[in-house]
């Protein structure tokens, strides 16, 4: 790596904007600004990817195209379009290829904030023959697909039956009715809600025409078709990925402490287990509560932003970090454009017997998908409370 770069200013670098490092920046901006730090955000595109949204987008529904510096405006955070290819931590060097040739940058604290995407490596073909949802480039593709394929009919096949996968076959069923839509899955979808959130699921994909098949396992996916690891082969013009997800392998390669998954080990307060330098929020964290490591949602990846974000200010007061605590509410789940189902949840996401359907639950869901961006643009103005979060379902102590 380059030598670095001198700095007089207190540096602290959030990698990744998508849900978490925007929200990680957007505060850190406000809570740090009397100390006269500078917040960088780096990011391989400019545009803001909606990821609660990108099954609209795969439908061939035209989304609002946020720009990360559009929605920082007036926080005072330097935004640098770029994609990272290295840290070390030793030095607190980033590697970084931009549009305008390679760049090191410097920091003092680093946010880590890289999330994950689909795993495309979970069995043969996927990342040749497969479409996901892992942005909006991904997404535009498989709408590209989905036109074609309206002109002559066709099967899709979407494997994975949890939440993403649901949402993702409910869409496009919807969106394309003369298309046959199949959804694959080791479990029953819906199989995490209770009984009667999971019965109205099932109804509503029945009504959309989407056939389901559980207790299976895919062995490979094909051109122009499904292997099931029994050997047998289903043929399908567009199969979707959604089962699993990987993060990046940047922070094991750059020797932070990691699970056996990539996931930064983070102490209480999600701070690095090895860097104290480093803090770790959202998928790229394994963050470990009292029921257990909290999975990858927005629901929790914003609240371990805004904790970080607060910890951090205290550590540069010269303060002792608070743990993080947090507990799941929903389990939100779009059903279509004119449907959809909200199970609440124990903190440890367990069901309740609580649910919603119907325009409550749509407006409930719409409202949970459109905060984020509203919420960043306020965030550049207001110090806003911590029990915020509860509108994004998660709950942090301050």
């Amino acid at each position: 790596m380059t030598s670095k770069t001198d700095h007089k200013q207190h540096r602290i670098v959030v990698l990744g904007a998508g849900y978490t490092g925007m929200a990680a920046a957007v505060r850190l901006a406000r809570r740090t600004r009397a100390l006269g730090t500078q917040i960088v955000l780096v990011n391989p595109t400019a545009r803001f990817a909606e990821r609660l949204r990108m099954h609209q987008t795969a439908a061939g529904q035209q989304l609002t195209d946020f720009r990360i510096p559009d929605l920082l405006a007036g926080s005072g955070v330097e935004f640098i379009e770029g994609w990272v290819t290295g840290i070390d931590p030793e030095t607190h060097l980033i590697d970084a290829d931009t549009p305008h040739g390679p760049r090191t940058l410097a920091y003092d604290t680093l946010v880590y904030a890289l999330g994950s995407a689909t795993d495309t490596g979970a069995v043969p073909g996927i990342e040749e023959h497969a479409f996901t949802l892992n942005g909006q480039t991904a997404a535009d593709r498989l709408a590209a697909r989905l036109a074609e394929l309206d002109r002559g009919g066709g099967t899709v096949t979407v494997c994975g039956s949890g939440l993403t996968g649901v949402e993702a076959a409910a869409e496009l069923a919807e969106a394309h009715p003369g298309l046959r839509v199949v959804l694959l899955g080791r479990d029953q979808p819906g199989s995490m809600m209770g009984p009667k959130a999971k019965a109205y699921l099932d109804a509503a994909l029945r009504r959309l025409g989407v056939r389901v098949r559980s207790g299976v396992e895919v062995g490979k996916v094909l051109p122009d078709g499904i292997e099931l690891a029994d050997g047998e082969i289903l043929r399908s013009d567009a199969t979707v990925w959604t089962a699993g997800v990987r993060v990046s392998p940047l922070a094991a390669a750059a020797g932070i402490a990691t699970d056996e998954r990539g996931r930064i080990l983070t102490e209480p307060s999600l701070r690095s287990t090895s860097h104290s330098s480093v803090w770790a929020v959202g998928d790229a964290a394994a963050v470990r509560q009292r029921f257990g490591v909290i999975h990858g949602t927005c629901q929790s990846g914003i609240p371990t932003a805004i904790h970080a974000a607060d910890q951090i200010a205290r550590t540069l007061r010269g303060r002792e970090p608070r743990p993080f605590r947090f507990g799941y509410i929903h389990q939100p789940v779009s059903l279509g454009r004119h449907d959809a189902v909200i199970q609440f949840t124990r903190p440890d996401d367990t069901p309740r017997r609580l649910f919603l359907t119907g325009r409550r639950a749509i407006a409930y869901k719409e409202f949970v998908s459109s905060s984020p961006p509203l919420t960043f643009r306020l965030s550049t103005r207001f110090n806003l409370p911590t029990r915020m979060l509860w509108m994004r379902g998660g709950r942090a102590t301050a």
